[in-house]
């Protein structure tokens, strides 16, 4: 039995995703794909064990750790330098755009990676507090003060910056 099955195509499937989930994390093209090298040849030596459950949730968790350890070591700021290029012109990029990935740079680590799992990778509170290690009021938490950390940092962008946790509970108060 080859010790890699099913990985080369769990990787062929899911690959472009966890590029797009390093980069959101990390804000750099380049860093981002040594990060998800870096954890593609961790998961590759214990597939077997990994395949078993959630192979993708393995590896998106193994990428926030990896880029959450990566900051700690260099504890220097990171600079956005925008979104991956795919061959359109740069300057059809929007300024609404650019502002955002420049305050999403300025968040902690923690704060984007609750970020990109709630709202880029589409996954429930509890999914992402699973993901991250915590519980499900740490995931509600740090979404909320990231996102008013984003409000704070980039006012011109409050109309898509909604805190639907919080919303939804003010409305129920009501």
């Amino acid at each position: 039995m080859d010790r890699y099955e099913g990985f080369r195509e769990f990787l062929r499937a899911r690959q472009m995703a966890l590029m797009r989930t390093s980069y959101l994390l990390c804000g750099d093209a380049h860093q981002a794909e040594e990060m998800l090298q870096s954890v593609l040849v961790k998961v590759a030596g214990n597939w077997r064990g990994i395949a078993r459950d959630n192979p993708e949730a393995y590896v998106r968790r193994a990428l926030v750790n990896e880029h959450i350890s990566w900051w700690r070591r260099q504890r220097r700021s990171l600079a956005f330098t925008g979104p991956p290029r795919s061959g359109r012109d740069p300057g059809d990029e929007s300024v609404s755009r650019i502002v955002l990935w420049q305050a999403l740079a300025r968040l902690t680590p923690r704060q984007r990676a609750v970020l990109v799992l709630r709202f880029y990778e589409d996954l429930s509170v509890q999914e992402a507090a699973d993901l991250l290690g915590c519980s499900a009021g740490t995931v509600k938490s740090q979404t909320s003060h990231a996102l008013g950390r984003l409000r704070a940092l980039a006012p011109e962008l409050a109309d898509l910056l909604h805190d639907t946790d919080t919303d939804t509970a003010r409305q129920e108060a009501k």
